[in-house]
């Protein structure tokens, strides 16, 4: 088969990277295209994945600007894909991409197991074949965004314990970073301020890289997901953040990290996957994962700076393991639908 990958976001590039190793394996042809944003393109040049950018980069925090390019893309998308011929298109959380598909007769398997990103999820679960989503997410939410129960395929667990199954940390991210390995390693990831699902400010941020950035016994490496982050963050005069050049390697990071703080969702489950202590400071609704995370106690809410416990990771963590091929069967579903 031709299987086309949309990447748009930085998470879809270690999301992708396993499966697309499987589909080769098994004599298919995979095509990724990608839109400039975050560490997308970084990433993809990082783990040699060959793509082609297409399309306008994001819209930026605005529902007109993202209108606009979404509508600019889909041409982009469309043009791009159609001579190719594909037989099958899978996304990530790419709502474009199963638009574009429908567009030009193609099945599609659209995947997300954040629920309330309603506007994209909508558009995505109406266009796609079948949509992909975690066990922990409800079905009348699912319904609501127009994945009936016979569209959708789940999966148990965390996506990340997929991707993230057998994975080893390179040590030397620490050097490249010149981390002191005597102090407490925080990572911290910045909100995702150009989200429509997270349209408010989040002052608890502020007040956790006070605390870690004044802290002589921490080294915060910060991650940041946009050039205007990275600036602002450099403008800052807190001597224990650490704010790196580049898109690095995150996942042996966090793995080798004391704790992780973030305002996100991937990088939390990350933590979560790979044995880390995580706090999440998230300001929108919470989605069901990480209600589930957070109950069953993976997982804790921040809701003060100073309730932060710094300290060193107690190693012996027990993570799951799960199989990246029953990830992919999942989407390889659509050819099914």
């Amino acid at each position: 088969m031709k299987v086309w990958i949309d990447m748009t976001n930085s998470p879809h590039v270690p999301f992708f990277r396993p499966l697309i190793r499987l589909l080769e394996q098994r004599g298919h042809a995979v095509h990724v295209s990608a839109r400039d944003f975050a560490q997308t393109l970084e990433l993809l040049d990082a783990a040699g994945i060959e793509h082609d950018i297409v399309g306008p980069p994001h819209g930026g925090a605005s529902r007109l600007g993202k209108a606009r390019a979404m509508g600019s893309r889909l041409g982009a998308l469309r043009n791009w894909a159609r001579p190719q011929r594909f037989d099958l298109a899978i996304s990530h959380a790419s709502h474009e991409l199963p638009l574009a598909a429908r567009s030009l007769g193609v099945p599609s398997a659209y995947a997300y197991d954040y629920e309330f990103a309603r506007v994209q999820h909508t558009l995505g679960s109406h266009a796609a074949t079948r949509v992909v989503a975690p066990d922990a997410i409800p079905q009348d939410r699912l319904a609501r965004l127009g994945a009936k129960a016979t569209k959708v395929r789940r999966y148990p667990g965390l996506k990340e314990e997929y991707y993230l199954s057998g994975f080893s940390p390179d040590r030397s991210v620490l050097d490249v970073l010149g981390l002191d390995p005597t102090r407490v390693l925080a990572v911290v990831r910045t909100p995702p301020e150009v989200s429509l699902y997270h349209r408010h400010g989040n002052p608890l941020f502020t007040d956790v890289l006070e605390r870690l950035g004044s802290d002589a016994g921490v080294q915060a490496v910060v991650l940041p997901r946009t050039l205007a982050q990275r600036d602002g963050l450099r403008g800052t005069t807190l001597p224990s953040l650490v704010v790196p050049e580049h898109a690095i390697d995150a996942q042996s990071l966090i793995a080798l990290a004391d704790l992780v703080i973030s305002a996100g969702g991937t990088m939390n489950r990350e933590a979560v996957a790979l044995g880390t202590p995580v706090w999440t400071t998230f300001a929108g609704r919470l989605g069901a994962v990480d209600e589930g995370l957070i109950a069953t106690g993976r997982m804790a809410e921040l809701k003060d700076a100073g309730a932060l416990v710094v300290t060193k990771k107690t190693e012996g963590t027990a993570v799951e393991q799960r199989n990246p091929e029953l990830m992919l069967d999942l989407l390889l579903s659509a050819l099914r639908a």
